[in-house]
């Protein structure tokens, strides 16, 4: 056997006990995944909690959110106090303080809570009012704040 023979018949050796271990690693995990769930609540959640894997190898996985439309005139603002009926004050980035609406098609889907993260849209032909147009979640806020995009007027965070 040539020294190039013997380099072809490692490189086989090595693949072969790769494709073993992958084999070994594959079977074990096959009989947790072909089990049928039962008819319990209990492994639906344990199934749900499986699906929840926050990236491999526990690195950091980055999550898109909206920003302010500047053209439109969208605006950062944080949730100061209610009035009711889907109203409430709002501090915006341009330290203007407004009474914020959350439109009809928003009321039931958009639960906004004091100091949380808004993004508003001032009435152009009353400046004291605005829209809500979107909540940021905590998690979401927190994100905006360490990559720096949340102006200085409005880092209560």
């Amino acid at each position: 056997m040539t020294s190039s023979e013997d380099e072809q018949s490692q490189v086989i050796q090595k693949e072969s006990t790769e494709e073993s271990e992958t084999k070994e690693v594959s079977s074990t995990e096959k009989p947790s995944s072909t089990k049928k769930p039962s008819s319990t609540g209990k492994s639906r959640k344990s199934r749900g909690a499986k699906s929840k894997k926050k990236g491999a190898g526990g690195e950091e996985v980055t999550l898109r959110v909206t920003l302010p439309y500047k053209p439109k005139g969208e605006m950062f603002a944080v949730a100061e106090t209610f009035q009711g009926g889907s109203r409430l004050q709002v501090i915006c980035e341009d330290g203007v303080r407004r009474m914020g609406r959350i439109p009809g098609k928003l009321r039931r889907r958009m639960w906004v809570r004091e100091n949380d993260l808004l993004i508003v849209v001032p009435w152009s032909f009353q400046d004291s009012k605005a829209d809500v147009k979107f909540r940021y979640t905590p998690t979401q806020t927190s994100n905006l704040k360490r990559r720096g995009k949340i102006p200085e007027i409005l880092d209560i965070y």
